[in-house]
């Protein structure tokens, strides 16, 4: 979902897209990856937008990557929120897959509703 908003934008599609974006686009106003591969963390001090990040808890492979990831976010004063999803499975957003978690899912898209108005309005 790509939303114009007088000239700044936000992101919410595949997460490494996402933060991958976040590093390379300056105006972006808001960015919210959904269980994404984190940016190289040299990149992190490029990030101007706010993060929301959305995080499955049983994501072994991204997960390993979020400790850097934050204190890269934390040294780069990147304003983020992240938010971990008890239960659920890389994926659980998407309703084509076993994986989907349908209340996660909607906690997840309100959240992140409620952030881009916030950042985008």
């Amino acid at each position: 979902m790509h939303r114009a908003s007088t000239a700044r934008w936000g992101s919410v599609t595949g997460g490494g897209v996402v933060n991958m974006l976040a590093t390379r686009l300056p105006d972006l106003g808001a960015a919210v990856p959904f269980y994404g591969s984190a940016p190289p963390t040299e990149d992190v001090v490029k990030i101007k937008a706010p993060l929301m990040v959305q995080s499955a808890e049983v994501d072994e492979r991204i997960n390993a990557s979020w400790p850097a990831y934050e204190a890269a976010l934390k040294a780069a004063n990147v304003r983020y929120e992240r938010y971990l999803y008890p239960g659920t499975q890389h994926g659980f957003n998407n309703d084509t897959t076993p994986r989907f978690d349908a209340a996660a899912a909607k906690l997840a898209w309100q959240r992140t509703i409620d952030f881009l108005n916030k950042n985008l309005r």
